[in-house]
């Protein structure tokens, strides 16, 4: 609160937060961001049951799953179940079911691990295209227009098998990765950037999808990578909270003057912008009374 009425006052008003509840909103909201982040720190330290890598277990987990892969070395597996994760989200009713289906064949033939999709694009594809009718749950709600289809220019086929053709020949993703790092000089932000551009090669992954992969890829240790601004272009939620809590009702703001007055509100507050980002995007949605957006 005291770091917000200091930026307030010091570098730009805050129009947004006219009101007392706006304001606790929005702190509420920040706090809630920092604790979605901070959890899977701790959950990388925590013991993780062997079960949450089984997707014949309703306690499958694909980001645990990526924790105990990590830590045997499957790194690959790692970051598979990250992008799996982010594809097919997890809605509130259905949770991790329908990853569950599909990375676990149904339970009724071989996992459709890393190293096997990767090698076999063609035979996954088909695989879904037999049995897309038999695959349960859904999609999370910022995947919810998202196709299951097997064939479609724009569905799980053609996802993953962009995805893989994103890794690279070798199907490594640490060289695609450190790749980007060295380009970069080791700047974890400018590395962050360049990798958000490259996925535009993937097929389904917008603005969001593409953020929140990489995004999770550095909070789980895989890469050293973080977001330097909010990536606004291209954005909903965020920009209208970004224009909300500066007063910008007629979009006088530039996006990239945007980009630039949240990097400094994050610099203000001390926190990274993958908290502002999903803080100011949760908050625009109920500015005067904090309400916890899942799923």
């Amino acid at each position: 609160m005291e770091r917000l009425q200091a930026f307030r006052f010091a570098r730009r008003p805050l129009i947004g937060l006219a009101t007392k509840n706006h304001t606790v909103a929005l702190v509420e909201q920040l706090l809630e961001s920092i604790h979605r982040v901070e959890y899977i720190r701790v959950m990388r330290a925590r013991d993780v049951s062997l079960l949450r890598r089984d997707p014949a277990s309703e306690l499958f987990d694909p980001l645990k799953a990526a924790v105990l892969h990590s830590r045997g070395g499957e790194i690959d597996e790692a970051f598979w179940l990250v992008f799996l994760s982010v594809h097919f989200g997890k809605p509130k009713r259905h949770g991790w079911k329908r990853i569950r289906d599909v990375y676990g064949g149904l339970s009724g033939a071989p996992v459709w691990t890393w190293n096997r999709t990767s090698h076999d694009p063609a035979g996954f594809r088909n695989w879904l295209d037999l049995n897309q009718d038999a695959i349960s749950g859904s999609f999370g709600n910022h995947r919810k227009y998202q196709s299951l289809d097997a064939y479609s220019a724009t569905g799980t086929g053609a996802a993953v098998e962009s995805y893989i053709g994103w890794v690279g020949a070798e199907n490594r993703h640490l060289q695609r990765f450190q790749t980007a790092q060295r380009n970069a000089e080791g700047d974890p932000r400018l590395a962050f950037d360049s990798l958000y551009d490259s996925l535009e090669a993937v097929v389904s992954f917008g603005r969001m999808a593409k953020f929140d992969y990489l995004t999770m890829v550095g909070k789980m240790g895989l890469a050293d990578i973080e977001p330097g601004f909010a990536y606004l272009k291209g954005a909903t939620g965020p920009l209208q909270g970004a224009r909300l809590l500066f007063g910008d009702e007629n979009r006088l703001i530039s996006t990239a003057q945007m980009e630039q007055l949240l990097v400094n509100l994050g610099a203000q507050l001390g926190v990274g912008m993958q908290v502002i980002e999903d803080a100011i995007c949760n908050w625009q949605k109920s500015p005067d009374r904090f309400r916890s957006f899942r799923g």
